[in-house]
């Protein structure tokens, strides 16, 4: 199936070279809502435009996207205007990634080279499993939940919607991660963490009002 990409930054070339190794869709090109990268071309794939395009791009028959953009928010909205529009959103999953037979994958997912999905493992529509992570059994990984390089998740741990789980970060077993709850870079996640809240060390603490805020890492 003939693919657009949306976002042709970083995780867009990461999502590209996927693709082009899993060998199962044909990128035709990015979509970015820069305009000032209209025309150019990223690792080989032109930029066609910005996200108006799609209707145009859909009467060409275009069927297949995948968004390919790490902000965890802005990855869900696009796919949202996407499924209005009639594409059938595609996943992008890395042949040296594995994945149980009894897990289950949403639409619009991407799982990187090394990524682990365990047995009975539930990843909803647009996640990102990033390079060498780790999702043990039984675990429930929510909608747009981000999920950085070498992060790991013990057996039965559930991640709520658009949380974002950094660089390295370990949680372990049956823990709950909040709706858009932040576990920082290379944190241990001893307890659940609420909704909304940022977490960082070894064990991880909530960040006071008073502490400097952290930007995700891994994107």
């Amino acid at each position: 199936m003939d693919v657009v990409l949306i976002g042709a930054g970083g995780h867009g070339r990461v999502v590209l070279d996927i693709l082009r190794t899993a060998g199962v869709h044909q990128p035709i090109g990015f979509l970015d809502a820069d305009p000032q990268l209209t025309g150019q071309i990223v690792d080989g794939l032109p930029v066609l435009g910005q996200v108006n395009l799609l209707t145009k791009l859909r009467a060409e028959k275009i069927s297949g996207a995948i968004v390919s953009i790490g902000d965890n928010h802005a990855r869900r909205s696009y796919a949202r205007k996407l499924a209005e529009r009639g594409f059938e959103l595609i996943n992008a999953v890395h042949p040296n990634s594995q994945i149980s037979t009894t897990a289950r994958i949403g639409r619009n997912v991407v799982i990187a080279s090394g990524a682990i999905v365990g047995t009975a493992a539930c990843v909803a529509d647009h996640v990102i499993v990033n390079t060498a992570a780790i999702i043990d059994h039984e675990c429930e990984v929510a909608e747009a939940a981000h999920l950085c390089p070498g992060s790991i998740l013990a057996g039965r741990v559930r991640i709520g919607p658009a949380a974002f789980i950094g660089l390295g970060a370990k949680i372990i077993q049956c823990l709950k991660i909040g709706e858009n709850a932040t576990v920082g870079a290379g944190a241990v996640v001893l307890t659940d963490v609420p909704d909304g809240q940022t977490v960082v060390g070894v064990p991880a603490k909530i960040l006071s009002k008073h502490s400097v805020t952290l930007q995700p890492i891994g994107v």
